[in-house]
């Protein structure tokens, strides 16, 4: 039965439905909620057996569900923003060592300067660590694609990362069926460890490995990650036949199959752009939408098919891969290879910086008309930019950028200056 649920305890009871044994948290916003929703369960017995352990760190969490995971527990976490880059070496072992631990990666942004909202900056950095990442749209996606991410994860023996936004859903209040228990029973299977720390019969997992076979364990990490292409989609069918509902997959064109313009974006900004195709639509241009569900691996073949008809294609994404722009338009651009479309960066919500209906509809116009440059800063203040350039070209001491502009819009900073 539907109910009126914040994102993170829609998740934190979904989670607790896939029976993981091991719940091991270092509390960062915003996906404490989550945790702290998780201990309670643990605490009261409603989730059990299952050892939630306080730790000392992001990086602490992610050696502790290692570990578990090692020993055969179904182990999980969660994160977000500057404590994803915490764990960074963790996360290079859990997915060396093939471990199917599941993780919500509450996507905030990481500094300096210091901003706890929205964009994709963390999980972003971390796309080529060897996580599958799966990234949601809605509050019920977040739900259903925790449940999928778990049989994925164990299916293949590697990490999952399920990327909803923070604040725009961790502590949104939406309309959410949650999985039932008994159906998520039947669904995911007893975790079954590909490999097991056993005293009865010892193994070493993470053994030293030298030249002579380094290349061909990488190489069956980007095989596993290959397979999950055919996985991914598999288990989201699998999950609608069981529940009633699509969610999950690699991608989902909307409005698209006539459409010369189309918008590619990844997380909960896919609502607000769906609108914006139903506006335009409704004016008469052919214009859709396709929303990213995996990143990584990435869908290359079905990203080529949702596109090769369009003629332009604008990629919106809320991350910025300095000095070169765009991190999904890249790859976009690969799928995209000897085909006649015109592919164009818009980088965009970055520190949780609202994407609006209006700055949507005069990008997606730009776009129709064939105006919009390589790349765009979508509502990019131009004067508080100008006079920063203006300040480091005036002298060397020019003070730090934050700060500076931070006093140009009249905001108090850190320093307490105006």
């Amino acid at each position: 039965m539907p109910e009126q649920l914040e994102g993170s305890q829609a998740v934190a009871r979904t989670v607790a439905a896939c029976r993981p044994e091991v719940i091991c948290a270092y509390p960062i916003s915003p996906q404490t909620h989550i945790v702290e929703a998780l201990s309670r369960l643990v605490k009261s017995g409603a989730l059990h057996p299952c050892e939630f352990v306080n730790v000392e760190s992001e990086y602490a969490a992610m050696s502790v569900a290692i570990g578990a995971s090692a020993t055969g527990a179904r182990a999980y976490t969660a994160t977000a923003s500057q404590g994803l880059l915490y764990m960074a070496e963790a996360l290079y072992n859990a997915s060396g060592l093939g471990l199917p631990i599941v993780m919500t990666v509450a996507n905030r942004a990481i500094g300096a300067p210091i901003n706890i909202w929205n964009d994709h900056s963390d999980s972003m950095s971390q796309r080529d660590s060897g996580w599958i990442q799966l990234y949601v749209e809605s509050n019920q996606e977040a739900a259903d694609v925790h449940v999928q991410a778990f049989r994925i994860a164990e299916a293949l023996s590697l990490p999952v990362m399920v990327c909803m936004d923070g604040f725009i859903l961790t502590h949104a209040v939406e309309r959410v069926e949650l999985p039932d228990p008994d159906r998520v029973d039947a669904f995911l299977p007893a975790f079954e460890p590909r490999q097991l720390l056993d005293p009865s019969a010892p193994v070493t997992i993470g053994a030293m490995v030298g030249p002579e076979a380094y290349t061909e364990v990488r190489y069956l990490a980007h095989y596993k990650q290959m397979q999950a292409l055919d996985l991914i989609p598999e288990v989201a069918a699998a999950f609608q036949q069981a529940f009633g509902r699509a969610s999950g997959g690699l991608l989902r064109p909307y409005r698209s199959s006539d459409a010369e313009t189309i918008v590619v974006a990844l997380g909960s900004v896919l609502g607000t752009i769906e609108d914006c195709v139903d506006q335009l639509r409704d004016d008469g241009h052919r214009i859709g939408a396709v929303g990213l569900r995996t990143f990584r691996p990435w869908p290359a073949e079905e990203v080529r098919r949702a596109l090769e008809g369009a003629r332009h294609v604008i990629v919106l994404e809320k991350a910025l891969s300095v000095g070169i722009g765009g991190i999904v338009a890249q790859n976009v651009h690969r799928a995209l290879e000897g085909l006649p479309i015109t592919v164009h960066t818009v980088i965009a919500g970055l520190g949780g910086r609202p994407i609006t209906m209006a700055s949507l509809r005069s990008l997606c116009e730009r776009g129709l008309a064939g105006t919009l440059p390589d790349t765009t800063f979508l509502d990019l203040e131009e004067a508080l930019v100008d006079a920063e350039i203006g300040r480091m070209r005036g002298g060397r001491r020019s003070g730090p950028h934050a700060e500076n502009m931070l006093r140009d819009v009249g905001t108090v900073g850190a320093a307490g200056l105006t």
